[in-house]
């Protein structure tokens, strides 16, 4: 099959850990032992999340007096996506001898009207308490809101329209190549009246360029791994149960919390009802059962898997 892979932003720095570069090389490592058995059966393609360290990176920048200004987040999405492609390549290229791995920075194209500009929501960066925060907010200009317990910032989030290199990976993937793109849910541009493309602020959903990407690419299964082993009906009630297959359909009648769970299942239903095909939520060191649909919360058009006739 060809099969897509989001990765949580945990595979590469847990919520709490210090964000040095060899602490994240041993979660990327981690990981890494599942994709690379994912990547001998299939057609293997990558996305990552980039919250943490697209965070870390905006506040250097801003404290940084060498800088008459700090660089812009589309800038910042790049530095990441290089930074965690680069281990994600190598550490794959070492589990795969022979095999060929390529991290690609891309694109992603968003329109300038869209309303998220004026709503900033997408969290990104370390957390803090309430004070730290609106502290922080004051000094730099941030916008922040509460994420659980604690605060971060948010900045604009406009939904993905195209991945610009989408021909160039679909050609990489007819070579046999592992490809690593959209990180952190693909650098924002916009075109501009002569159609060049500009780069914007913002940070676009990663789980919901990964189900465009899927789409465009005509996967079979889109896969969202994270640190939970399935979606939960009910989240946070005494009622609060797993769910192992369901619809789009049964899941757009429940709610979900907006800054976590939300955009996850908002994504695996988009390409589910877009294509037909098999999408899914769970852990990541469980993704060769999801494929085989003992483990996870698989999303298809029937609420089964693998897919069968309803005749």
């Amino acid at each position: 099959m060809r099969v897509i892979v989001a990765l949580g932003g945990n595979a590469v720095l847990e919520r709490g850990q210090k964000a040095d570069a060899d602490v994240q090389l041993a979660n990327v490592r981690t990981a890494v032992k599942t994709l690379a058995r994912l990547a001998v059966d299939h057609e293997l393609v990558i996305t990552h999340g980039n919250g943490p360290q697209v965070g870390m990176l905006a506040l250097e920048s801003a404290s940084d007096p060498g800088l008459s200004r700090p660089y812009p987040f589309d800038t910042l999405v790049a530095q990441t996506q290089g930074m965690i492609g680069y281990w994600m390549q190598q550490t794959l290229q070492n589990a795969l001898p022979g095999r060929q791995v390529l991290s690609m920075v891309t694109q992603t194209l968003v329109t300038a009207v869209d309303p998220a500009f004026d709503q900033p929501a997408k969290f990104v960066g370390q957390v803090y308490d309430q004070e730290e925060a609106e502290k922080l907010a004051a000094e730099y200009g941030w916008t922040v809101a509460q994420d659980g317990p604690h605060w971060r910032r948010v900045v604009p989030s406009p939904t993905p329209r195209r991945i610009v290199e989408t021909r160039l990976i679909r050609k990489m993937i007819r070579e046999g190549v592992v490809v690593i793109c959209a990180g952190g849910g693909g650098i924002p541009v916009v075109r501009d009246e002569s159609g060049r493309l500009i780069g914007v602020e913002a940070v676009v959903d990663k789980d919901l360029t990964a189900a465009l990407l899927a789409e465009s690419l005509e996967c079979d299964a889109f896969l969202i791994l994270t640190d939970v082993p399935r979606v939960l009906r009910g989240f946070g009630t005494p009622q609060e149960t797993e769910i192992a297959h369901t619809t789009p359909h049964e899941l757009r009648t429940m709610e979900f919390p907006a800054g976590s769970m939300g955009p996850k299942v908002d994504a695996v239903c988009r390409f589910v009802e877009n294509t037909g095909d098999m999408a899914a939520v769970g852990k990541l060191d469980q993704a060769e059962r999801i494929l085989d649909g003992s483990a996870g919360t698989i999303v298809t058009p029937n609420g089964r898997w693998p897919l069968t006739s309803t005749l």
